[in-house]
């Protein structure tokens, strides 16, 4: 589903994590080569708004670190004061409701922040993901069993937990001294909340260990997607073409409905493809004259966006332009930066090159230029 324009996602990074051991913040560490709260804030990509809650000292980190459409609000001495700060400055923003998280939950998935959502959307006050207890429950005392308890009812909570952000401003306002979470707040200010559907994998990294266990999840539930386009654009008359982003001075140029890039138009069926989302013209139908003359990197964006909503990175594209004319090898190290710029990854998990078709076929001919692209997503 598509994330209503007025929600927001509160994201907490402002602890200190000592439990989790290391050197750093448990937010800061490394998790499979990404700090964990980066890791945190791509769960939430496709939300309009994500404000993230960082420690004074953590904020040229968090500049660093988390660069893109992030606001980044310094947090309090407690986790309930900096998710105040952070609902202040929602207010009077046009935001109806917000989903808070954990930032030591990485992992979340996103059927789990889909189902707050669509609880919310149907008319919860609020909503939160849970696991029932499974395990017995035991009293002890000094080392030694001293009774049981009932495990009937209870549940494990989770993270994101979902709110009209009135209500749940209007909560923390009331309680200023704060509780264990946000549902104990949201109760306390007379708030029915609806239960949804938790994941095991989605886990808070609290102690050493559970780093390693992370690491272990991740690994199994690696997803990864492979996608190739192809495209075509004859030449017609005109004194440039545009490849890849890059605009090139020529005796011809292409002919198209858009710019007619056809280097970027076969990555951006690459993405499509591998996320099983058809091509350019399912999303930008060629009848629609609003896509007349429209830039490419128009359609690659929203292609990248797409891939991170359904929960997809790019490990690395590759783009063969096949043409007599013009020389691509020039114009390779441009390509790439303005492809990497367009979709906010690496440089080198980009590659451009060209050859000729020897002469042969409408390439050869020197009528047309066609291109080869091949996209690898990983998801989790």
């Amino acid at each position: 589903m598509k994330i209503p324009e007025t929600y927001a996602a509160i994201i907490t990074a402002a602890g200190r994590g000592t439990r989790a051991g290391g050197d750093v913040p448990k937010q800061w560490r490394s998790l499979d080569g990404r700090s964990v709260i980066s890791r945190s804030v791509s769960a939430f990509a496709d939300f309009p708004r994500i404000i993230v809650t960082i420690a004074p000292e953590d904020m040229e980190r968090g500049i660093d670190d988390l660069a893109g459409p992030v606001v980044l609000v310094t947090g309090g001495e407690t986790r309930s004061a900096s998710i105040r700060a952070a609902l202040e400055t929602l207010e009077g923003s046009g935001v109806t409701h917000v989903l808070i998280h954990d930032g030591a939950r990485p992992l979340v998935p996103h059927e789990v922040i889909r189902g707050v959502v669509e609880a919310l959307e149907a008319g919860a006050e609020a909503a939160a993901p849970a696991l029932p207890v499974t395990d017995a429950l035991w009293r002890a005392t000094e080392g030694r069993v001293t009774g049981t308890a009932s495990r009937d009812g209870l549940f494990r909570a989770q993270t994101p937990q979902g709110f009209r952000l009135d209500a749940i401003l209007a909560a923390h306002r009331a309680f200023p001294e704060g509780g264990a979470d946000d549902v104990e707040l949201a109760l306390r200010a007379g708030l029915s909340v609806t239960v949804t559907a938790g994941d095991e994998n989605n886990l808070k990294l609290t102690w050493p260990q559970d780093f390693a266990r992370a690491e272990g999840i991740m690994g199994a539930a690696m997803d990864i997607r492979l996608g190739n386009g192809f495209d075509v654009h004859a030449f017609t008359q005109g004194d440039h073409v545009w490849l890849c982003g890059v605009k090139i001075a020529h005796d011809k140029a292409l002919l198209g409905h858009s710019d007619a890039d056809v280097g970027m138009h076969a990555l951006t069926d690459a993405i499509y493809g591998a996320l099983a989302q058809g091509d350019i013209g399912r999303h930008f139908p060629p009848s629609d004259p609003q896509w007349k003359g429209a830039e490419s990197h128009i359609f690659l964006r929203h292609a990248i966006e797409l891939a991170r909503s359904m929960g997809f990175t790019l490990s690395n594209a590759d783009v063969t332009l096949i043409c007599e004319r013009p020389k691509v090898g020039p114009h390779a190290g441009a390509m790439q930066l303005r492809l990497s710029e367009i979709m906010g990854v690496d440089p080198d998990r980009i590659s451009v090159k060209a050859t000729t078709s020897e002469r042969l076929g409408f390439t050869g001919r020197e009528e047309g230029i066609a291109a080869i692209a091949t996209a690898t997503l990983i998801g989790s």
